[in-house]
């Protein structure tokens, strides 16, 4: 069950988290997505956080397979009706939120018909990758960041789970390097073992470049695998947590080369002392 509230009980409240905003960026999340690492600690993390006085944002995409009926979804207008240009191509985004039973949680999904009405997360029924998976995770960038600037929330930091939400860091520095809403903000990235097989489109990289991105900032994505996703992602990050026990050696050698402070691999039953601690001595100084 993913309601795993006794791992993180605690007999003192955290008194470092009053009042600090945490925005939790993922590709997945319990209970609107089957549990697995990435999902449920996409849950737990801001549970954390909420319960010990933090405020807190979570943004994932509305996937086609997310019974909206049974969550409880609903479209917000005063935040939706913005088009978002994806390769040269205007898309219109869509904001639906959702509470969290039994937590007082809000969640904010990011919805296009074009991207996210299929019956499928991230794979179609054969189980191969959406050909469009980097332009689903573009928008979803852009999505998350125009919706919090309408939010007119300034997060202290911004903790990134998932593959789908990787180019999150890379679109905060570079495509919005100017907007002043995060400019003291941090961010943080978990790297998860377990991302996906194979590589996404090999134009991923002029969709990027498209946005005025240098070429140079991703130029690992020439070869648009989960390792490079991620190696983006580290790169234009403030701090890391290995969030599985096992990363790839390739993706490990290049988080030591990057001289950032990074957490390791913890126990769930570690992760609230191990999370504060790390927000408060390595993200927030």
């Amino acid at each position: 069950m993913y309601f795993c509230s006794y791992v993180f009980q605690s007999k003192q409240k955290n008194a470092f988290m009053n009042g600090k905003r945490i925005l939790f960026v993922s590709s997945e999340l319990v209970p609107y997505l089957p549990e697995n690492p990435v999902s449920l600690m996409s849950y737990e993390a801001p549970r954390m956080v909420n319960s010990n006085g933090g405020q807190i944002r979570i943004f994932m995409p509305r996937y086609g397979n997310i019974n909206e009926r049974r969550h409880q979804l609903h479209e917000v207008i005063r935040l939706s009706g913005m088009n978002l240009v994806i390769n040269d191509m205007d898309m219109p985004l869509i904001i639906k939120v959702a509470s969290i039973p039994r937590e007082r949680i809000q969640v904010y999904f990011i919805d296009n018909d074009e991207y996210f009405k299929r019956k499928g997360t991230f794979n179609d029924k054969e189980g191969n990758l959406f050909p469009d998976n980097d332009e689903r995770a573009i928008f979803f960038a852009k999505g998350v960041v125009e919706t919090v600037k309408k939010l007119n929330w300034t997060p202290d930091i911004i903790h990134v789970h998932g593959w789908m939400a990787s180019l999150l860091p890379l679109y905060l520095r570079k495509y919005y390097a100017d907007e002043p809403l995060f400019a003291d903000s941090k961010i943080v990235t978990s790297v998860y073992g377990k991302g996906f097989d194979g590589e996404l489109d090999k134009k991923m990289v002029d969709k990027i470049v498209f946005d005025g991105i240098e070429e140079q900032q991703v130029e690992a994505l020439a070869t648009p695998d989960y390792n490079n996703l991620l190696k983006v992602a580290v790169d234009h990050s403030d701090a890391i947590i290995l969030a599985s026990e096992e990363i790839s050696e390739e993706l490990q050698k290049h988080i030591e080369s990057l001289s950032k402070p990074v957490l390791p691999y913890v126990t769930l039953q570690e992760t609230e002392e191990a999370y504060s601690n790390f927000y408060k001595t390595e993200v927030l100084t």
